[in-house]
């Protein structure tokens, strides 16, 4: 894995995200810090904490969701996981994700992340994913999931104010934000063809 170049392009873009609030601001620049001390910050072989990504894939409308009921978790959530070799980004590392968990095609990432993300996971022991959380939109509203056995226990679409039991709030957040963020990518894209 191209460890410089991915954690370079983490640390530019994190440098250049506006936080939507307080909270997202005091993550993202925990996230900056955590770079700037460890070279090591995007594999997963960084103890302290590691980044990772994910997406929400949500519906071309803005109103449904894709979740998978992570099989070792046990809880319905987003796609994501670890960057891998071949990931240019964390962007295209949570694309990546979407498309292997979904089994979606034509998958389209939206420019930067909609949220972070921190929390304690049991990777090597035990350690921090310091997540970084996208809005990825569906090629079409009917898609057909395709699940994928070896992580996902089940997988469908749920409305945005429908997600369902088990999960966490910060799955239902960043749902919303990206469920956002589509429908507001879709009105400038139709006040563009105007």
């Amino acid at each position: 894995m191209n460890v410089t170049g991915l954690h370079a392009g983490a640390r530019r873009e994190l440098a250049d995200w506006s936080a939507p609030d307080a909270a997202q601001e005091e993550l993202r620049r925990s996230y900056l810090d955590h770079l700037d001390r460890h070279p090591d910050a995007m594999s997963r072989a960084c103890m302290p904490g590691h980044l990772t990504a994910s997406a929400a894939v949500v519906d071309p409308g803005g109103t449904r969701a894709v979740l998978t009921l992570h099989r070792k978790i046990g809880k319905w959530l987003q796609t994501g996981g670890h960057c891998e070799e071949g990931d240019l980004s964390l962007g295209d590392a949570a694309l990546r994700e979407a498309a292997e968990e979904s089994g979606l095609s034509g998958l389209r990432l939206l420019p930067g992340p909609v949220r972070l993300d921190r929390h304690r996971v049991g990777c090597g022991g035990g350690t921090w994913h310091l997540d970084v959380q996208y809005a990825v939109v569906a090629a079409a509203e009917d898609a057909v999931l395709t699940r994928d056995a070896a992580e996902s226990a089940d997988l469908g679409w749920f409305g945005v104010e429908e997600v369902p039991e088990p999960t966490d709030e910060a799955c239902r957040l960043l749902v919303r934000a990206a469920a956002q963020a589509v429908r507001a990518q879709a009105g400038r894209d139709s006040a563009a063809r105007r």
